[in-house]
């Protein structure tokens, strides 16, 4: 590999604000925010406002469309005659 054209990988936390969630993992993302995980070592944060963990689809919250068949029902209705 060539020297210094790669970004730097690392260890970070990414942090839900909406969840209160927080999960360590790997990433080039650069952030100037450390935080104290809870093995004791300082990371760099990134703070997310959506995760798996608050996200509706995920957390089974997520409301269905419920406009499937309008259109027929539209065209049963008012469409041409045939």
């Amino acid at each position: 590999m060539k020297a210094d054209i790669h970004p730097n990988y690392r260890e970070v936390v990414f942090q839900d604000l909406s969840a209160d969630f927080a999960f360590l993992t790997r990433s080039t993302v650069n952030t100037k925010d450390t935080i104290q995980w809870e093995d004791g070592n300082e990371y760099p944060l990134i703070k997310v406002e959506t995760s798996s963990h608050s996200h509706p689809f995920y957390t089974g919250k997520q409301n269905l469309n419920k406009s499937a068949g309008q259109v027929d029902k539209f065209n049963q209705r008012y469409g041409r005659k045939k």
